[in-house]
């Protein structure tokens, strides 16, 4: 503001040796210009200051959810055949959103997805299975926790596409359902199960798959961290086991839809399987 009213007086007293026809203006512009540039300023430190909320919201959830991380191992490892039930009861279950995932939402939207039966393993309290189902698609939500699979039950029984969809208390790798799928959406549950399982893992997606169905799998979490759950993944992971069960990708892309603290550590896959028969 003094620049301004040094620069006034001098522009007036340059009036009184030279008349301006056009001082007046010439004062509102500048005027205008010193308020602009003010007002710049302020834009821009209101943009840092939204940005450095933004920063620290992400921190806070991020250290939230390592603690929850932290007890789930702790739960898990400490009874690998309860300790899923547990972390339910005691309500530590870090992976789930309580909303769809926004990436599946949107393939459903955009008919992207294959229609007929559908199968989601780990679904939790299935919000991905009740998004997706409609009738060209019955969507099979399976979890090993029985408090998981009655949330699931309470929380969409009464939505008006109820009858397009079922909840199974199972365990993925023995049970035995009656007909094959032509879809299976994996997400959090490959990166939940112990490495040494994988195998198993992909030769019940391709037992209960149909020949020519569609895995997708949202590859998750994509670091170098150690231990798990949830443990470390990466697309050769995939390949490894999938590879040998005649599944081939697609598309692989990052998933540019992936909630805050997951962004840049999630790709889609898309698998089709073309080599064999289903054993089922």
């Amino acid at each position: 503001m003094q620049s301004l009213s040094l620069l006034l007086q001098s522009l007036a007293h340059t009036h009184s040796l030279f008349p301006f026809r056009n001082l007046p203006s010439i004062i509102r512009t500048v005027s205008s210009t010193n308020v602009g540039i003010r007002g710049t300023k302020l834009m821009r430190m209101e943009k840092r200051d939204e940005t450095q909320k933004s920063i620290t919201a992400v921190e806070s959830t991020t250290r939230s959810n390592n603690s929850r991380v932290d007890k789930l191992q702790q739960l898990v490892h400490k009874d690998s055949t309860d300790g899923w039930e547990k972390s339910w009861e005691q309500g530590v279950t870090p992976w789930d959103l309580g909303q769809p995932t926004p990436i599946i939402l949107h393939l459903h939207q955009t008919g992207a997805l294959p229609k007929g039966r559908a199968l989601v393993p780990g679904c939790g309290t299935g919000y991905d299975v009740v998004a997706i189902a409609c009738p060209e698609r019955h969507v099979v939500g399976l979890d090993i926790s029985d408090i998981a699979i009655k949330k699931a039950v309470e929380l969409s029984s009464s939505l008006p596409n109820s009858s397009y969809f079922t909840f199974l208390k199972e365990d993925f790798f023995t049970w035995s359902p009656s007909e094959l799928f032509d879809l299976i959406f994996d997400y959090t549950f490959f990166c939940a199960i112990e490495p040494d399982m994988r195998l198993a893992w992909a030769q019940r997606i391709h037992d209960i798959l149909k020949p020519g169905g569609e895995l997708i799998t949202l590859m998750f979490p994509i670091s170098d961290h150690a231990g798990g759950p949830p443990f470390k993944v990466s697309i050769s992971d995939y390949e490894e086991v999938l590879h040998p069960m005649g599944f081939r990708a697609v598309s692989i892309v990052d998933n540019e839809l992936a909630i805050g603290p997951r962004k840049g550590r999630e790709k889609l896959g898309r698998w089709k399987r073309y080599l064999g028969q289903s054993l089922l």
